[in-house]
């Protein structure tokens, strides 16, 4: 009985040891961040002009975009599409949307291309985790908000590279000169941490 208790708890303990490790295995992460770094090996135009797309997998001509086509092109290389995601989330609960654009119903040309709802969407079906300024607590495969001059929301994702001085990892966003891969983690205000995993 002592010796089975014994190993009961040396197992536990065990077990602790290794899933609570920051830098534990987190498949779905990597292969997101292999798909976002693919990403800047791509010519993209930065234009968010409002275009009709088609519905499901819709996108707008490959050689445009903006910072969120990077993370919807990104999850669609693994398979799933924000487009659909977010438009089937935001008809069923459309109140809990932002309304900075006067819209009275959705519009899947252009509401997952929005960085206010992929924000929303995030933190419903995602893991919403905690702002702060310590590098550290942004991983690989993490998906970050900033604000930019005070009125441009911008998002990208963490990838496994590092900065030149080895304290921040960077992040592969597009915020005008295509999709690229910067030093940019604390170079604007962050207004949202986010993780998310799709089940399906």
């Amino acid at each position: 009985m002592r010796k089975t208790l014994f190993t009961g708890v040396w197992v536990l303990f065990w077990a602790i040891a290794v899933f609570a490790q920051p830098g534990k295995v987190r498949p779905f992460a990597d292969r997101l961040v292999a798909a976002a770094m693919e990403r800047t090996q791509h010519q993209v135009t930065y234009d968010g002009a409002y275009r009709g797309i088609a519905y499901p997998g819709g996108d707008v001509p490959p050689h445009i975009g903006v910072c969120t086509d990077v993370v919807i092109r990104s999850y669609r290389a693994l398979g799933h599409d924000l487009q659909v995601l977010v438009h089937e989330d935001m008809k069923a609960n459309f109140s809990l949307y932002p309304k900075n654009w006067g819209l009275k119903k959705t519009d899947t040309n252009i509401d997952h291309r929005r960085v206010p709802n992929l924000q929303r969407f995030f933190e419903r079906k995602g893991l919403s985790l905690k702002v702060t300024d310590r590098a550290m607590d942004y991983q690989p495969g993490d998906l970050v908000t900033w604000m930019v001059n005070k009125k441009l929301p911008h998002i990208g994702i963490m990838v496994k590279k590092k900065s030149a001085d080895g304290k921040r990892h960077l992040v592969v966003h597009n915020i005008g000169a295509g999709p690229e891969m910067e030093d940019i983690l604390f170079a604007f205000p962050i207004t949202g941490h986010y993780r998310f995993e799709p089940k399906k």
